[in-house]
């Protein structure tokens, strides 16, 4: 187990002219431990009070891949339910804290998205991807499931497109299906068009209303307010599942590979 692996990665905003950007990293495929989740809930929550902050852009580093999702190294080394239970409701911070943002965040999914990662893209309020943006949630390959992400996921598709990616879980779906199924609003050739798309969006946000903004994030996210207790109970279910020896030995095999 790598510790070093679990204290990897960074958060990084960047405020230039009302527009804030998020952009989060990892050496391994962008995944995200514990330390990076909190890091990125609190950003998106102190962004959301910030005067000189009128839209938030979330990104993340790299060409191919926008997130792996859970760290590996820090899910095999979960040893009780209150330990999987925090880990878990790392995601749940991250998803509720962009709900409750009171400014738009616009996503920008450049590669693969996968559990987590999924989560993230469907926890924002627009997103833009390139064509390279496949989508999965791998969580019952390894013996758990989608469950924090799946409030956001099923919001954003619906229920039916949600559980076939949870079913089929092993697959990629393509970023042009993610767009027909309202993951993604833009699906762009080039990761150059899309920040060009990006900008263009971001400036013309960074200039309206931003009470009328509000009031409107309000509205999109209407019949959510019981997401805080929700995704704990969700995170809580994950937490359990990650402890059984079925579990440990999926994870321990994908890592293998």
């Amino acid at each position: 187990m790598s510790n070093q692996a679990i204290n990897q990665g960074n958060v990084v905003v960047t405020k230039k002219n009302g527009i804030s950007t998020i952009e989060f990293s990892h050496p391994m495929s962008n995944s995200l431990p514990g330390n990076l989740l909190e890091k990125l809930a609190n950003s998106i929550t102190e962004l959301g009070t910030d005067n000189a902050t009128n839209v938030i852009v979330l990104k993340s580093a790299g060409e191919r891949a926008f997130c792996a999702g859970a760290s590996f190294d820090e899910l095999i080394s979960i040893n009780d339910e209150a330990t999987g239970k925090v880990f878990f409701s790392g995601f749940a911070n991250v998803i509720n804290a962009a709900r409750k943002c009171p400014k738009f965040i616009i996503g920008r999914v450049q590669g693969k998205a996968v559990g987590g990662g999924v989560g993230l893209a469907s926890a924002v309020d627009y997103c833009f991807a390139t064509k390279y943006a496949s989508v999965k949630l791998s969580e019952l390959a390894i013996g758990i499931g989608p469950f924090v992400v799946g409030p956001a996921v099923e919001r954003k598709i619906g229920t039916s497109a949600m559980s076939a990616m949870a079913i089929n879980a092993t697959e990629w779906f393509s970023a042009g299906w993610a767009k027909n199924k309202g993951l993604f609003t833009d699906v762009f050739d080039e990761v150059k068009e899309m920040d060009v798309a990006i900008q263009k969006l971001a400036e013309t946000l960074n200039t309206s209303n931003p009470e009328a903004m509000r009031l409107l994030k309000q509205v999109f996210w209407e019949g959510t307010s019981h997401w805080d207790t929700l995704l704990t109970e969700r995170a809580a279910m994950s937490g359990e599942l990650v402890l059984s020896d079925f579990t440990k030995k999926a994870i321990n095999s994908f890592k293998s590979k």
